[in-house]
């Protein structure tokens, strides 16, 4: 599983997931992307099974990146203790997605294979996702295939 490598700090807060993705938010790598549309904490156990989905299916043809990483460590209390003796042990690691975020990009395979790659990766998620076309930043034109 994804994690990082040590931290400054092993616990973390909660923090908060309202508004939407300011970065990321563009195909930079690849010619095909997926897209978060809802906001959500993706666990390392779910990027990683989108990631194998997403090989799997592109076999040894075209690139893939990954955009998100596990970095925020969430804790849990054993079952059945009671209240109090402090914070519990950090149990998973998951990256915090906002609207917008790119999840995935595809690049060198045809746009066909990209869709199926993703769709098939998107049901391994717990949110809605949209399928991305890099385009010309200047000119709003399709570079994908080209």
């Amino acid at each position: 599983m994804l994690m990082p490598k040590r931290v400054k700090y092993r616990k973390q807060q909660r923090g908060r997931r309202d508004g939407l993705a300011t970065r990321g938010t563009t195909v930079a790598f690849g010619e095909y992307g997926l897209q978060a549309t809802e906001a959500c904490w993706m666990t390392s156990r779910q990027i990683e099974a989108a990631r194998r989905v997403i090989v799997r299916y592109i076999r040894r043809g075209g690139r893939m990146w990954t955009r998100v990483f596990p970095d925020k460590p969430v804790t849990k209390k054993a079952a059945e203790t009671r209240m109090g003796g402090g914070k519990g042990a950090v149990d998973e690691w998951v990256s915090v997605v906002q609207p917008g975020r790119v999840l995935f990009e595809l690049g060198g395979v045809d746009e066909d294979t990209a869709r199926e790659a993703f769709k098939q990766a998107s049901a391994k998620l717990s949110i809605s996702t949209q399928f991305l076309v890099k385009t010309d930043q200047i000119t709003g034109t399709k570079v994908a295939g080209a």
